[in-house]
């Protein structure tokens, strides 16, 4: 919609502008004036560029409900039809009367004898009965088909009749057309008068007041005359073409919404084809404040106004919106009511997405939704609301990326690489922690998914995470014997990082897991790191009887004469247990010790 007055000038100036003038000449005078030049005599033919008013006043009349529409119809194609054949017929008459005087004769209408009426010397005939034969011959020639009593003689009569017989073809097809469509109900215009009758009748039987039946009935209006069935049209199309339909009519306008400023191209072009077009009349609301909003509008034309509805019903204006601005964002991303009404103030033309699809699209482009976030924030922090809706960001954010982060594990945790790979694509960050500090790498070392760790590598996974339980990748690939994995960790830098190893072996041996211990040393686990009583792993085996413990925690370096915070040592713990092949191992060993 175009709403400049010079731009409206210059594209009327460009168009008919021209034709406008030249149909208002009075070219009958001009025509005597200069002489009965032919040329000029033609140029009358002008006027017909106005019939094109005569259509749009009928066309006016089909939309109003109050006149009958079958009525209309006829009138129109019957003004039709006697239109073209009293064209005609002037064309006729206007080819007799341009020969010599000599030569009438030699025309339709010098040579025609009806009844005992004789047209020899037609030009002294009163006008009335020239022009009733005239119209009889076109009317005539339009409607039978043959040689009829009324018939061209000369040449030039004989061209224009082949000429008008064809466009008379043509016009019998259009009147059988529309009676046709009058008789199965099927043109948009009727469809429309049905629709408001209907409409109508609900408003009568609910007792609506004036002001609302005339904005319905306004907009109704508006939606036949504006005839965007875009949806209706493109429903058949392919949704491939369907989707470069829309980026070609819409990607450049929504780019420059400050909303979506900073989002990738894929998230955009998601976007586009779910908007829909719609129109609105000045003074509409097109949202109230205080109630819940399911659609976002992008203004394309037109401008708007956000108005705060104070006590007492006093009104503020917050801001007017013009094209590329958006409204209903803040109720729709924050999940809050609509916190200011909408107006329209002139006809504007907007582009709506509804509230499922966006979210929709928002939950698989997740760095988009971020961008958006931060977008909404810095754009509307200055306006009312500005400390509420940081906060209500804020939480969303916070609220966002917990989702996220218990998605990419839930991937990891079923060895989902390609929907993890889609996450992390999409601007999960690889290294976030849940409620319990785990990352997904923590998951992957845990459940044995070796591709998964791999490519949480790749990603710049943090492999020295810990999470609140004091576990690191590492210590959990070991606790879990993936021996791939844990070598994988170890050459990529990962440590066990134990905050109380003592503690932590000295719990290993006392359950008896050897396998574990055994890994536990051989990645550099230290044997004689102690817990809260100083007490060495070994103290612990020599104490529960565990002989072979004992002799793999030697051979590993553990030292049989380290004392605990009583002062015993393991060779002590081992003759309390009367086991006598640990007390055999821990003697040599002693011995050995001592004599080093």
């Amino acid at each position: 919609m175009v709403y400049d007055k010079r731009k409206i000038a210059l594209r009327y100036i460009k168009g008919s502008f021209a034709l406008d003038i030249l149909g208002c000449f009075p070219w009958d005078f001009i025509y005597k004036a200069t002489g009965r030049t032919e040329m000029v005599r033609c140029l009358v033919w002008l006027r017909l560029y106005r019939a094109r008013k005569i259509m749009a006043f009928f066309k006016k009349m089909e939309k109003d409900i109050r006149i009958s529409y079958l009525f209309t119809r006829i009138v129109k194609l019957i003004t039709v039809e006697l239109y073209f054949t009293h064209t005609a017929a002037c064309v006729f008459y206007y080819l007799a009367t341009t020969l010599p005087p000599a030569r009438e004769g030699g025309t339709w209408i010098g040579g025609l004898i009806l009844g005992d009426t004789r047209y020899i010397s037609f030009r002294e005939i009163d006008l009335l009965t020239r022009y009733v034969t005239s119209l009889y011959v076109a009317i005539v020639t339009m409607a039978t088909v043959g040689y009829g009593d009324i018939h061209a003689v000369n040449p030039r009569e004989m061209t224009f009749t082949v000429a008008y017989i064809s466009f008379s073809i043509l016009l019998s097809a259009y009147l059988i057309g529309n009676m046709t469509a009058l008789i199965v109900k099927g043109s948009k215009t009727e469809r429309f008068r049905d629709k408001m009758t209907d409409l109508i009748r609900y408003m009568n039987r609910n007792k609506l007041g004036a002001d609302i039946r005339s904005q319905v009935k306004d907009h109704l209006l508006l939606q036949y005359e504006s005839s965007y069935t875009k949806d209706r049209v493109v429903d058949d199309i392919p949704v491939a073409v369907r989707s470069k339909l829309s980026q070609t009519l819409y990607l450049d306008m929504v780019s420059k919404v400050r909303l979506f400023k900073g989002c990738s191209e894929d998230f955009l072009s998601q976007i586009v084809v779910k908007l829909h077009e719609e129109f609105f009349l000045p003074g509409e609301v097109i949202l109230e404040q205080g109630t819940v909003v399911d659609q976002i509008y992008i203004v394309v034309h037109g401008c708007l106004e956000e108005v705060a509805a104070g006590e007492g019903g006093s009104e503020e204006i917050i801001s007017e919106l013009l094209p590329y601005d958006i409204v209903g964002d803040v109720a729709v991303v924050c999940n809050v009511p609509q916190p200011h009404t909408v107006r329209v103030c002139e006809l504007c033309s907007v582009l709506r997405i509804d509230k499922q699809s966006l979210t929709s699209i928002l939950q698989i482009y997740f760095k988009d939704s971020r961008q958006i976030l931060s977008n909404l924030l810095k754009w509307r922090k200055t306006k009312s609301r500005g400390k509420q809706l940081e906060s209500d960001i804020t939480y969303l954010i916070s609220r966002q990326e917990a989702e996220l982060v218990l998605g990419v594990n839930n991937a990891a945790y079923h060895g989902d690489l390609f929907r993890l790979k889609g996450l992390i694509s999409a601007g999960a960050d690889p290294s976030k922690p849940d409620y319990d500090g785990r990352t997904a790498l923590h998951v992957a070392a845990l459940r044995g998914y070796e591709d998964i760790v791999r490519f949480l590598i790749q990603r710049g996974a943090n492999v020295n995470s810990i999470d609140k339980f004091g576990n690191s990748t590492l210590l959990l690939a070991l606790r879990s014997g993936h021996d791939r994995i844990t070598s994988l960790l170890v050459k990529h830098g990962a440590a066990l990082n134990l905050e109380d190893a003592g503690g932590y072996l000295c719990r290993v041996v006392t359950d008896g897991r050897i396998d574990l211990l055994n890994r536990l040393l051989r990645f550099g686990v230290d044997p004689n790191c102690k817990n809260y009583d100083q007490k060495t792993p070994l103290h612990v085996a020599a104490a529960e009887g565990l002989h072979l413990v004992a002799g793999m925690l030697i051979g590993f370096g553990a030292d049989v004469q380290a004392k605990d915070r009583w002062g015993n040592t393991p060779l002590d713990e081992g003759r309390r247990c009367s086991c006598k092949p640990l007390v055999r191992i821990l003697e040599q060993a002693t011995t050995a010790a001592v004599a080093q």
